[in-house]
């Protein structure tokens, strides 16, 4: 009797556990609306802006550690912006990111690393074209909370600094910079489970 009343109890602590676990892993998918993708690269003396306009992803959170945490994202290629429609095609075009070819980019992270507070150094894996190189994201948590109607958000930005010749994006050396600055804001809307199917 006493040998069974242990199993059950230890058996409840396991399964309460393993319910806690579950519990604090969040998916937050990336809100498109509310997601900015931007970089600034030299043009001579000067820096000229841009972003690219579509972007879709998810953040998977361990809330109780965020070290656990992992991100996927992919950005489309061809919504690259500088409010210049001619610089804009010969960004697009072979001498750049050839997006016929490579239509996407995509970063996948293999380690979040924290550097204090709510800051880390997350580590992963983003390919351009048909380049795929290991990089680090500044990335810092901005929270997590209700944003429109209730519905559960979190919040991030991300900072890096890219050598766009790794990626094979070399055209125009000696007018344009190889350094690029790329800064992103993120919010992302909590993913609503999925009902069971009977």
């Amino acid at each position: 009797m006493r040998r069974s009343k242990l199993a059950l109890v230890v058996a409840g602590i396991v399964l309460a556990s393993l319910a806690s676990a579950q519990a604090a892993v969040e998916t937050y998918d990336i809100d498109p609306v509310h997601t900015w993708v931007g970089f600034t690269i030299a043009h001579f003396f000067t820096k000229v802006p841009g972003f690219f306009s579509k972007v879709k992803g998810s953040v998977v959170v361990d809330r109780s550690n965020l070290a656990n945490s992992t991100v996927e994202a992919v950005i489309e290629a061809a919504s690259i912006t500088t409010n210049t429609p001619m610089r804009d095609d010969d960004l697009r075009s072979a001498n750049f990111f050839a997006v016929a070819k490579f239509p996407a980019m995509t970063f996948k992270s293999k380690a979040w690393k924290s550097t204090g507070g709510d800051t880390y150094a997350v580590k992963g894996n983003l390919t351009i074209k048909s380049v795929t190189k290991e990089v680090v994201l500044k990335v810092t948590s901005l929270g997590f909370g209700p944003g429109m109607k209730g519905a559960a958000i979190s919040g991030w930005e991300v900072s890096t600094t890219l050598d766009r010749r790794d990626f094979d994006v070399a055209a125009d050396q000696g007018m344009i910079g190889n350094s690029v600055d790329v800064v992103i804001h993120i919010e992302a809307d909590l993913r609503k489970p999925t009902a069971a199917t009977p």
